[in-house]
């Protein structure tokens, strides 16, 4: 039975969007906190500001010389509370759209494209879950996922995670007119999904684990590793005081907007209320 006393909430992760390029290229988005319809942070993420250790931190709030995921080789479940435990635990159900690694943190390791693909199994902490380990896998079939997801599961929470910015800024770097090309595609569809998943009831965040460099590297300190946007479209957005987020607020934060008390391990985010 579906658990009516959570805020349900959609975390959706443009893997190697950095924040100037989401500020030029994410259009919609853009025109939504233009019109006061969702709010934008900056965040700064932790380091090292590789994929795999990044996730955790989203996940669990938890930095990574705490977590143990070192590294994107870190081929292992995570040992820390994590966003989908706390959701199951509360009765609620959880879905995941995703790269292979969200599955190997949280549901199991190594991930095996034979049986793990896709995933339905209640017992799990990410109980329905399609998962893709080429990341070349298209976006618009990664949103296509989590559309059936969500209108076959109703989660509570749900994690909608794409690759292909991440994919083209390798290959051609963040300063090439294909990286901006990827990040102005995941705008429109985001601009298709968007609209009807807030009708549907869900608060949404919009975020990156990371941003890419003009070498097309990330992994390291400069600023465009480490500063990423952060749209929410929740009514509780105006509640927060701060412009700024640390990574290590966002899975405390994404806990309240669920309506669930977090981890021991996750940051207090009180200060983010006060003025």
């Amino acid at each position: 039975m579906q658990n009516e006393s959570l805020d349900k909430l959609i975390l959706v992760i443009l893997d190697g969007c950095r924040y100037d390029t989401a500020l030029e290229q994410l259009g919609f988005l853009n025109h939504l906190i233009e019109h006061k319809q969702g709010r934008l942070f900056q965040v700064r993420a932790e380091m090292p500001s590789n994929s795999r250790p990044l996730y955790e931190v989203l996940m669990t709030g938890v930095p990574t010389y705490q977590n143990k995921i070192y590294s994107n080789l870190s081929c292992q479940r995570s040992e820390h509370v994590s966003l989908f435990d706390l959701v199951t635990q509360a009765g609620g159900k959880t879905s995941a759209a995703a790269y292979f690694w969200f599955s190997e943190l949280y549901n199991q390791a190594p991930y095996n494209i034979k049986t793990d693909r896709m995933q339905n199994d209640p017992s799990r902490l990410i109980q329905q879950g399609i998962f893709y380990s080429d990341d070349t896998y298209p976006d618009s079939h990664l949103f296509a996922d989590a559309h059936y997801l969500l209108n076959s599961y109703q989660p509570d929470f749900m994690v909608v995670h794409s690759m292909n910015i991440d994919d083209t800024g390798h290959k051609y770097t963040a300063t090439s007119k294909e990286y901006q090309g990827a990040v102005n595609r995941a705008d429109l569809l985001l601009a298709e999904s968007l609209p009807d998943w807030i009708a549907k009831g869900y608060q949404v965040i919009v975020t990156a684990d990371h941003g890419m460099d003009g070498f097309g590297l990330h992994g390291g300190s400069l600023e465009g590793h480490r500063k990423v946007p952060f749209y929410l479209f929740s009514k509780k957005s105006q509640l927060i005081s701060s412009e700024e987020l640390s990574q290590l607020e966002i899975a405390p934060l994404c806990s309240f907007l669920l309506g669930i008390a977090p981890a021991e391990t996750m940051k207090d985010i009180q200060h983010l209320w006060e003025e």
